[in-house]
């Protein structure tokens, strides 16, 4: 299956997950990975809109790679959403550049597991934490995937994250 993996990470130099699982994309045939800070640095009105929609042709799935920032996705993922899935493209009366396309969220987080429920201080699911990437993906038609979730990123140890990078590697191959 062709598979886009647009990956983001605000710290590169601090990312282990992310930059671990990054490689492990990089080696698999039929997988595009495009790094949001290599190619434009921190300039988040810099992309070069027509290559990245042009990234998307002939793909079948899209992977969204990046560490949890606050909860949230990382500045440039959001402004890449906010810039490349444009009016016309993927959405609106002509935008079905993405429709029937599969999105795979995968993300790492500091906390573990446990700190992501209703019964814990932050009183929120990963699920809860994700809806808005599983909401752009029905809006523009594509089938949102049930996400892979790093926990304890910084605690990571290699057999740990080798465990991890082999499920990864496996739902790409997929």
């Amino acid at each position: 299956m062709n598979t886009l993996v647009i990956v983001s990470h605000p710290y590169p130099s601090q990312s282990t997950v992310i930059r671990t699982l990054a490689r492990e994309a990089e080696s698999i045939p039929d997988v595009t990975v495009r790094n949001l800070e290599t190619l434009y640095g921190n300039d988040v009105t810099g992309f070069d809109i027509p290559t990245e929609q042009k990234a998307h042709e002939g793909t079948e799935r899209i992977v969204y790679l990046f560490p949890l920032h606050w909860f949230n996705l990382t500045p440039m993922m959001k402004a890449y959403f906010n810039e490349v899935w444009s009016y016309g493209w993927c959405y609106g009366p002509n935008g079905t550049a993405l429709k029937g396309k599969e999105m795979l969220v995968v993300t790492s987080a500091g906390a573990a597991a446990e700190a992501y429920s209703h019964q814990s201080p932050l009183d929120c699911t990963m699920e809860d934490v994700l809806t808005p990437f599983k909401a752009c993906a029905g809006y523009v038609g594509m089938t949102y995937l049930n996400p892979l979730v790093f926990y304890k990123a910084e605690e990571a140890d290699e057999k740990t994250l080798g465990q991890f990078r082999k499920v990864f590697s496996e739902r790409l191959q997929e």
